[in-house]
C-alpha cells in the first residue's frame, strides 16, 4: 500500500467544501477524542483507496474482526451498517488518512455525493504507552510478531493485564460525518469496514491511531530491550571481557602485503588415467561385482579428464554450472559408455524402461548428451514468439537449395510427409534430426542451427 499526499481545502457555502466534499477539513471541527495537541507535527499515513471487496470478507485476522465487532456493538442501526458494507464493497471509500486519534476518508454515497467521514479513537496517555511497550519488550516473540505484521492474541491479553486495552471496545469508535448523522452512518461504517482490510495487512495502523507511529514504537522497544540486556550482564562478566582491540591506521592497512598469489592451475591431461586392475590372485568378497567396479573406475577417470579440460578452457569461470543428472540420465550415460555385457544387462534391467527405449535414449546421448536426451523425451508446443522464429527458419532453410519438402507440424516436431524423416525444435533453438525405424522415431544425428542442415546429416538422409 503506497502513501499519497492528502490535500484539504477550506469549507464552502452551505456546509460543503470548495471541492464538493460535504464536511470540513481535518481541523474544521473540534476533535472529541484524540487529535493534535498543540502545533507540533503529528505522524500521519495516507493509504491509497482499495479496490472493491466483492466476494470476500472485510477482516481475515482476529484483530481486524475485533475492530469490526467494536463497530457493530457501537452502532444503533443495523441498516446503516448494511449500507456501509455495500459502500465499502463497491469501492466508494477513497484514500484513508490515519493519524493519532482519528481516521479520515472521503466516502461517496450511492448518488456519488462525496462526504468527509471521520472515526475517532482515544489516544493512549504517556503512562499507558510506557506500560504497553514494557509488555511488548518483555517477550521477544511479541516484537518478532509485530515486525512480521502480526499481532498474537497473547500480546493483547498481556496489555490488558497491564491496564491497556489495545483494541477498541463498545462505544470506543466515535463517528463524525459531513452528512451530519449523530450515530454511525453508512459513510463512517464504510470507512470502518475499509480500515479492517488495512489493519489485516498492518497492525501498526492501530498503534498509530493510539498515538505513535511505527518508527517511534520500534525505537521505544529497542531502547527498552537494550536497557534490559545491560541489566542482565553480570559485573564479573563485564570485567572478564577482553579489552577492545586498538584500531589500525588505514595507511598501514593498505601498505600491508596482500594474500599470497593463488597457485598455478594444474597442467592439462591428454588422456584419462588407467584405473588399476582389481582382479588378482584372491577371490573377491561375496556380492562384489569386480567387472562393474572396474568399469565405474574407468568411467570416473574419463569424467575427471573431461572436467579438468573444461575447467582449463577459456571463459570457464563465466559458464553456467550444469544441472546434476537424474538417475535415468546417468543410466543412459553409463550405457552409452560401452560397459561390459553383464554390466549393460544390469543397467537395462534396473532402469525401468524396455530395451528399445533404452537403445533410443543411448543413441540420443551419443549425438548430444543430456540436451539430446531431453529433445527425445520432451514434446512441447513453442509459444507464439518461438513458433514464429521456428517458421522463419524453416521458410529460409531451402531458399537456395530448391523447393522445401512438405512438412506436417505437431508441437515442436516437423515431419517430412512421405519420407520417414523429422526435425525437432529444441528449447535452445537448435534442430535435431530423426528417422523412423521399425515404427518409432530414432535420433539420427547431432543438432544443427539450420533445419535443412539437420535433415541432410548422414544418419537422417539414409
Amino acid at each position: 500500500m503506497s502513501g499519497a499526499e492528502y490535500v484539504h481545502d477550506g469549507p464552502g457555502r452551505d456546509g460543503a467544501r470548495a471541492d464538493g466534499v460535504r464536511g470540513g477539513g481535518p481541523g474544521d471541527s473540534g476533535s472529541r477524542r484524540g487529535g493534535a495537541d498543540g502545533d507540533g507535527a503529528r505522524p500521519e499515513r495516507t493509504l491509497t483507496a482499495l479496490p472493491p471487496a466483492r466476494g470476500r470478507g472485510f477482516a481475515r485476522t482476529w484483530w481486524g474482526q475485533a475492530w469490526l465487532k467494536a463497530l457493530e456493538d457501537t452502532a444503533l442501526d443495523g441498516g446503516q451498517l448494511r449500507r456501509g458494507r455495500g459502500h465499502a464493497r463497491q469501492g466508494a471509500v477513497g484514500a484513508v488518512s490515519v493519524r493519532p486519534g482519528r481516521i479520515t476518508a472521503v466516502v461517496r454515497d450511492r448518488d456519488r455525493t462525496p462526504y468527509r467521514s471521520d472515526v475517532l479513537l482515544r489516544e493512549f496517555t504517556g503512562a499507558e504507552w510506557d506500560r504497553l511497550l514494557e509488555v511488548v519488550a518483555d517477550r521477544s516473540g511479541h516484537i518478532a510478531a509485530l515486525l512480521d505484521r502480526d499481532m498474537p492474541p497473547q500480546l493483547a491479553e498481556d496489555a490488558a493485564a497491564a491496564g491497556v486495552e489495545l483494541l477498541p471496545g463498545t462505544g470506543d469508535l466515535e463517528p463524525e460525518c459531513g452528512c451530519e448523522a449523530w450515530d454511525h452512518c453508512p459513510h463512517t461504517a464504510a470507512l470502518c469496514y475499509q480500515l479492517a482490510r488495512l489493519l489485516d495487512e498492518d497492525p501498526f495502523l492501530l498503534l498509530l491511531m493510539r498515538g505513535r507511529a511505527e518508527r517511534e514504537v520500534l525505537d521505544g522497544l529497542q531502547a527498552r530491550s537494550t536497557a534490559r540486556a545491560a541489566r542482565h550482564v553480570p559485573r564479573a562478566a563485564e570485567d572478564a571481557l577482553p579489552p577492545a582491540p586498538e584500531g589500525v591506521p588505514a595507511r598501514e592497512a593498505f601498505a600491508a602485503p596482500g594474500p599470497p598469489p593463488l597457485p598455478a592451475p594444474p597442467p592439462a591431461v591428454a588422456a584419462p588415467g588407467r584405473p588399476p586392475a582389481l582382479t588378482g590372485g584372491t577371490d573377491p568378497a561375496g556380492g562384489l561385482d569386480v567387472a562393474a567396479l572396474e568399469f565405474l573406475a574407468a568411467d570416473a577417470a574419463v569424467r575427471a579428464q573431461r572436467l579438468l579440460a573444461e575447467a582449463l578452457a577459456p571463459g570457464h569461470a563465466a559458464s553456467p554450472v550444469p544441472a546434476a543428472l537424474t538417475v535415468w540420465q546417468d543410466t543412459v550415460r553409463l550405457t552409452a559408455a560401452g560397459p561390459p555385457a553383464p554390466v549393460a544387462a544390469r543397467l537395462a534391467a534396473a532402469c525401468g524402461r524396455d530395451r528399445t527405449d533404452l537403445a533410443r535414449a543411448v543413441r540420443a546421448w551419443q549425438h548430444g548428451g543430456a540436451a539430446a536426451l531431453t529433445v527425445l523425451e520432451d514434446e512441447w508446443t513453442p509459444d507464439p514468439e518461438a513458433l514464429a522464429r521456428a517458421r522463419l527458419r524453416l521458410a529460409a532453410a531451402w531458399e537456395d537449395d530448391g523447393p522445401a519438402p512438405r512438412l506436417r507440424a505437431a508441437g515442436n516436431r516437423w515431419t517430412v510427409v512421405g519420407a520417414g524423416l523429422q526435425v525437432r525444435y529444441g528449447r535452445d533453438g537448435r534442430w535435431w534430426p530423426y528417422r523412423k525405424e521399425r515404427g518409432r522415431w530414432w535420433p539420427a544425428g547431432p543438432a544443427a542451427a539450420d533445419p535443412a542442415a539437420a535433415l541432410a546429416t548422414p544418419g537422417a538422409d539414409g
